[in-house]
């Protein structure tokens, strides 16, 4: 059923939204040897798998209709109805065995409703967001949170295993979104937190790498201040999560926080940080181009 590529033949692979996420895991899964079917409303983003051997395909109907295991890497819940219910959506191309399985960051309400009506059409369904982006993803080394039926997770715990290093099964349908938006909002404050003691220290007209030197001696270290630190620093804001995606999903996490009557403040707040920074033209940056943003507002 799979393409030989030195290995044997394994299930296809279907990858519907090819963006810098779904592109790096594309890429893994053919290397490791899946063969994968792929589609994107862009074609123009699918050229790179196909260079490498992906299958390229005019609609998530045609990816369904090849692929044991869809998996969905789209913008948000909207996105991803319209890939599973539109008019050449995945639901039309459905077969016996089929699963679906979403990564991309939605609100866990708006999850527990699509996989309703996908479990209600006959077709398995799972979330399965991931931490950490393609730099990650190409190497296979992400970190999956998963939630949906337990068998159905192992039925494709090996793909979970070539995609992640690590993977959690988390329960129903909602908790590995919930989780998904509870650890973005760690990024969001680990990003503005750097970007102000970076600015900080520059400010007070000393060396900002003397600031990280001395974070990362100590019990506050993070991967973050170890690691793109330093690209801040040097005004390297090469995305591989973008500020305007980051901002989408503190909107979901503040949607979220209101259905489920949680007070967050400081999402509130970083959440107006992040839509002023998209509105000041800082949107396509990597998210840590927020304190591109923030050294803008100490010149005034």
């Amino acid at each position: 059923m799979g393409i030989s590529r030195g290995r044997k033949k394994i299930m296809k692979i279907g990858i519907i939204g090819t963006g810098m996420l779904g592109e790096a895991v594309g890429l893994h899964l053919l290397d490791v040897g899946y063969e994968l079917i792929v589609f994107n409303r862009t074609k123009e983003k699918t050229e790179n798998l196909k260079k490498n051997g992906a299958i390229v395909v005019e609609s998530p109907k045609y990816v369904a209709e090849n692929s044991n295991l869809v998996i969905t890497v789209v913008k948000d819940a909207d996105a991803v109805n319209d890939v599973i219910f539109g008019s050449s959506g995945v639901i039309i191309g459905k077969h016996d065995g089929m699963c679906i399985a979403d990564m991309s960051t939605v609100n866990p309400n708006s999850s527990k409703e699509i996989s309703k009506k996908v479990t209600t059409a006959g077709i398995d369904y799972l979330e399965i967001p991931v931490m950490g982006g393609p730099n990650v993803a190409i190497d296979g080394k992400l970190v999956l949170m998963a939630s949906g039926r337990k068998d159905i997770f192992e039925k494709f715990k090996k793909v979970f295993d070539a995609i992640a290093e690590q993977s959690f099964y988390l329960g129903n349908a909602g908790t590995a979104h919930s989780i998904k938006l509870a650890m973005n909002l760690q990024i969001s404050m680990l990003a503005l937190s750097l970007s102000e003691g970076i600015t900080l220290t520059k400010k007070a007209g000393f060396d900002p790498e003397i600031f990280l030197k001395i974070l990362n001696s100590t019990y506050f270290k993070t991967g973050m201040s170890e690691g793109k630190a330093y690209k801040m620093i040097k005004e390297n804001y090469e995305p591989t999560f973008t500020l305007a995606n980051l901002k989408k999903d503190l909107d979901t996490i503040y949607d979220t926080a209101d259905s489920c009557n949680a007070e967050l403040p400081m999402t509130k707040l970083a959440r107006k940080i992040y839509a002023d920074a998209k509105d000041a033209g800082f949107g396509d940056m990597d998210y840590t181009g927020i304190i591109a943003h923030i050294a803008k507002l100490s010149e005034k």
